[in-house]
């Protein structure tokens, strides 16, 4: 994993092709559980399209894809996710540094 390229336009477009999928199921699963109506059926259209998208996208740059040179998406997705986890873990400690500060002001 040292040696990958993470900045290729590749690996960009993986990571925003799959994380718009990921948000596009959760609010589609959201919308349609909590939803009445249209809105329900709205949810659902979300969560399919989200679906969709995240399994084509997987399948095409898999190594049995057509796209198997664009991106690796097994490394793609867990560097993604650590670059994710330490970006909050750093807001979080910044958050905490400054209400620390202003409440001893």
């Amino acid at each position: 994993m040292a040696g990958v390229d993470f900045w290729g336009l590749g690996n960009i477009i993986t990571v925003l092709l799959l994380y718009f999928a990921l948000f596009l199921v959760i609010t589609g699963a959201f919308t349609a559980y909590f939803g009445s109506g249209k809105s329900r059926k709205i949810g659902a259209g979300l969560l399919v399209i989200g679906l969709v998208i995240g399994i084509l996208w997987s399948f095409l740059c898999s190594s049995f894809g057509p796209l198997d040179d664009v991106a690796n998406v097994g490394q793609v997705i867990v560097q993604s996710i650590g670059v994710l986890l330490f970006a909050v873990l750093g807001a979080a400690a910044a958050i905490g540094l400054f209400l620390l500060a202003i409440m001893k002001s």
